[in-house]
Formats: structure tokens, C-alpha cells, sequence
């Protein structure tokens, strides 16, 4: 499982350098986290691949205030706002950065992994494109997501309770809660600068995001023990329909976390 994708780091640390509250080299360590190297290409006056530290120095002196997420999947344009080819990108690589400010520039990551199993090199390369300026598409406020998410966790766990399906018994919420607790061991979940509200939404769009992990990961090892005589095809198919459901309001629910810096300052008017 990966909860924090590649657009979320790269905008809440460059975030928080356009703030001033980090410095250029840990920002960029912080966007790269575990892989090998991250380059930009297509910046606009850089006539090759750059590194990520002088791509931050260069958005900002493009005059671009603030970064935004998208995080598209099929049928659900989460966070896009156009052209078509910039939104082609995006929902191929499932993710992408939005700068916002006197220049309106997009950045999708390109990543190629190498190496054997346990020495995986991973190179991430960000293409920038150009973004039309119109609202983003779907995504809620910090509120909105956070009512949205409670609510519909809350009625799938019921959900499954009442299928009798993997999901929303104890051990899924064991194995959950372990994983939760590896993986949030000494790391930060959001960038200075963010309100305690965005990190309470993320936790909790994380929490919900690895429950679909776990109840997915179940749901095969129960079809693959019942041979059709415990669980139903029509049984199987609610429990896919309630997963995309959460799994949905779980990716607007990170968007609108890892959107709240820019979002606050468009209302300050930076």
C-alpha cells in the first residue's frame, strides 16, 4: 500500500517552501522521500532536465504561489481542470501537480523503476504542461470531505457487517491498525504551513484508503477459500460497489487535505 502519492509530497513541501518554513535542499529531499531521484522537464526558460530544487526556485520565480493536487481515475476527473492533453497525462499516471499563480502550469510524474528485487532504483521524471485556469474538477472543501468520508465509512462497515463479508470484522481492523501504525512511525504527515484540520482529514483518508487495501486483499483470500458456497456473486459484486465508494471519497478527501494551503491563500487573495 501506498498512501502518500508522489503529487501530495511534491505539493505540500513546495508549498511549504513558498512559504518560507523549509529551505530549497529539504523540501526537495522531502518531495524525493525513498526514491532515487527526481528530475523536471519542459520548465518553462530551462532548456533541460533540472533537479528539483532549481525547478522549486524556477516555479517561484514564474510567480507560482500556491500547488495543487489532482488525483484522476477512469470516469472520475478528480482535481483536472484541463486542456485534454494535459488531463490525458494526469489520468494515465493517476496523479499530477497543479501550480497556480501568474503562471498556470502542470506536472505529472513519469516513474521507471530498475534493479533487483531489494535494490530498486526509482527515477520519477515530472513533465510540465500547460493547465487551463478554470476550478478543478469535484473536489470538496476540507469540511465537505471530512462529513462525506465519515459518513460513508460508517455505512459500508455497516454494510459488510450485515453481508457477512471481508472488511469489517476485527481482524481486517487489526491488520489495519498494524499497518497503520509501520507506516506512520517518525514521518510527517503533512508539510508545515497546513491547518490541523487538512492532517486530521489526510489521517483519516489514509485510514479509510489502506481499509479498502485490507478489505480487497480479504475479499480474495475468502473467494479463493469458499469455492462459490459461502459468498455469493451478487454478494461479491455489493461488496466491490460499497469499496469503490469509499475508495472515491477517500481520494477527494486527500485531495482537499493536500489542497488546503493553496486553497487558504486564494481566499487570503495571494
Amino acid at each position: 500500500m501506498r498512501y502518500e502519492p508522489r503529487a501530495g509530497r511534491l505539493a505540500a513541501w513546495g508549498n511549504a517552501l513558498f512559504a518560507g518554513l523549509v529551505s530549497p535542499d529539504d523540501a526537495a529531499s522531502r518531495v524525493v522521500g525513498g526514491d532515487t531521484v527526481h528530475r523536471v522537464v519542459d520548465l518553462p526558460e530551462e532548456t533541460g532536465p533540472v533537479g528539483l530544487t532549481l525547478a522549486l526556485g524556477r516555479l517561484r520565480s514564474l510567480g507560482v504561489a500556491g500547488l495543487r493536487i489532482a488525483l484522476p481515475a477512469p470516469g472520475h476527473p478528480l482535481g483536472l481542470s484541463g486542456p485534454p492533453e494535459f488531463n490525458a497525462a494526469a489520468m494515465e499516471a493517476g496523479e499530477a501537480v497543479i501550480a497556480a499563480g501568474r503562471a498556470v502550469l502542470g506536472l505529472v510524474p513519469e516513474v521507471s523503476e530498475a534493479g533487483p528485487a531489494g535494490d530498486v532504483l526509482t527515477e520519477v521524471v515530472w513533465r510540465c504542461l500547460p493547465v487551463r485556469q478554470a476550478p478543478p474538477a469535484d473536489v470538496p472543501s476540507l469540511g465537505e470531505a471530512e462529513r462525506e468520508l465519515a459518513e460513508v465509512l460508517r455505512e459500508t462497515t455497516e454494510a459488510l457487517t450485515r453481508l457477512d463479508l471481508a472488511g469489517a470484522g476485527p481482524m481486517a481492523m487489526a491488520r489495519l491498525e498494524a499497518y497503520r501504525a509501520r507506516m506512520e512511525s517518525g514521518r510527517q504527515l503533512l508539510a508545515p504551513g497546513y491547518p490541523p484540520r487538512a492532517v486530521r482529514v489526510l489521517e483519516l483518508a489514509q485510514r479509510v484508503g489502506g481499509l479498502v487495501e485490507i478489505a480487497e486483499e480479504a475479499g480474495v483470500e475468502e473467494e479463493a477459500l469458499a469455492h462459490g458456497a459461502a459468498v455469493s456473486a451478487g454478494q461479491i459484486a455489493e461488496r466491490d460497489r460499497l469499496l469503490r465508494g469509499v475508495e472515491r471519497a477517500a481520494r477527494r478527501a486527500r485531495v482537499a487535505a493536500y489542497n488546503a494551503y493553496a486553497e487558504e491563500l486564494e481566499r487570503q487573495g495571494g
